[in-house]
């Protein structure tokens, strides 16, 4: 019986009885994978009755990898993760000293799973620093293999430092360095491949799920070769791809120059009544101010590396914090994706019953959809909520309900199964 998952022209093929391989993670992350294992599998039971069932398969990364064979990302880990295409891994400890800068960088990178993909999404019960977190909904698309995960640097007092800025000053002709004896050089490659595809799997995702909105998030206005390159591919790709389902703020703008602000107003309103994707773009210190203003004037993040960073750490902590924030890092063409908790490993609280298993839980839910198993992430979602609703949570969200009852790990896992 085949039970490997495959794709066939950009559609997964997904046996009942996939294989999936998991990392459990370092620090809390052999609690917080017990916890989460328990309610998918019992969530596929409650949703298919048996006839569909996931063979979970341990790989091993991090710390229990080094300590077991002494590499911290064995090339079985990664053939298995190429093999069956789709895995799911706890938080994972950044190796010290040299070799590997990160495991999870190294994960996306050797897979070239160009999104990182985070939807943000307020659970009713939870406690937000803001006042209407209801209006918080939104789903980045951050660029995942270029900009600063590229990692291009050059330390300063080195010889390749002084070589860099040597070329830089006599055959560039750049005069902009302030103190060059003391500056270390970094360079953010930006491409126009890298960034469309990107910004196409962003417009996708709007347009199948009938979202209003994708907005390009850059800030152009000072880096105008990469990050302005960003926006202005996104708009002409956008036009050129996505001509009979989009309308452009660029288009906006060319009709307000031509006709005036009347005609492209009109423009706009006819194209909303019609159920166009409106794609538009923001500078990003305004976007994460806008975000606290206006968050519902937002729905699909198009993104690059750094940016992405900030922006879905700030969402995340407006609807409760990083830990009920899912992710995924996905190659919409191969099909690979890798869908993982979003925060640390949390030593300080390793072993102890504690550990707040939602992120990982919420990945899991990602990871299901991806799979059109969409029953078993409606459950767990719904299960989780109804937890909040009552006040039911981990130390670290019920100590700011109101009605806050707090749950060890596993009394968390055995009521949410309960609630499903």
């Amino acid at each position: 019986m085949n039970n490997k998952i495959t794709i066939t022209g950009g559609k997964l093929n997904v046996p009942n009885n996939p294989i999936i391989p998991f990392i459990e993670g370092d620090g809390v992350g052999p609690e917080i994978w017990r916890s989460a294992k328990a309610i998918f599998d019992s969530a596929i039971a409650k949703a298919y009755q048996g006839d569909r069932k996931v063979e979970w398969q341990e790989v091993l990364a991090g710390e229990k990898s080094f300590n077991h064979s002494g590499s911290w990302l064995p090339d079985d880990t990664m053939n298995a993760f190429r093999e069956y295409l789709i895995g799911i891994k706890g938080p994972l400890t950044t190796p010290v000293g040299g070799g590997i800068r990160s495991l999870n960088v190294a994960l996306r990178q050797e897979l070239d799973l160009y999104v990182c993909l985070r939807p943000v999404r307020w659970f009713n019960g939870v406690e937000s620093p803001i006042k209407h977190p209801e209006k918080v909904n939104m789903t980045i698309f951050r660029e995942n293999t270029e900009d600063i995960y590229a990692g291009i640097e050059w330390l300063q007092g080195t010889p390749e430092a002084e070589k860099f800025y040597q070329f830089l000053s006599q055959q560039m002709g750049v005069k902009k360095v302030r103190f060059p004896q003391t500056s270390s050089f970094g360079v953010k490659p930006v491409s126009v491949d890298g960034s469309e595809r990107l910004i196409r799997a962003a417009i996708n995702y709007a347009l199948d799920n009938k979202l209003p909105s994708v907005t390009l998030v850059h800030k152009g206005n000072i880096m105008k070769f990469t990050e302005g390159g960003f926006k202005q591919w996104g708009y002409e790709l956008a036009e050129r791809e996505f001509a009979s389902s989009v309308f452009t703020m660029q288009q906006f703008d060319k009709l307000k120059t031509q006709q005036g602000f009347a005609a492209a107003n009109a423009a706009l309103t006819a194209a909303k009544s019609a159920g166009k994707l409106i794609i538009k773009d923001v500078i990003c210190d305004a976007f994460l101010q806008n975000t606290l203003l206006k968050p519902e004037e937002y729905s699909v993040i198009a993104t690059l590396n750094l940016n992405g960073d900030y922006v879905s750490d700030q969402l995340a902590a407006m609807v409760g914090g990083i830990g009920i924030a899912p992710g995924a890092n996905i190659n919409y063409l191969t099909g690979h994706a890798i869908f993982e908790a979003t925060h640390g490993t949390a030593p300080d609280i390793a072993g102890q019953d504690m550990a707040n298993p939602s992120s990982l839980l919420l990945s899991g839910a990602m990871l299901f959809d991806y799979l059109g198993w969409y029953e078993v992430g409606q459950l767990i979602n719904s299960a989780m909520e109804q937890l909040f609703q009552q006040g039911q949570a981990t130390v670290d969200l019920a100590r700011f309900m109101s009605n806050g009852n707090i749950l060890t790990t596993s009394q968390f896992t055995q009521a949410v199964i309960n609630h499903l």
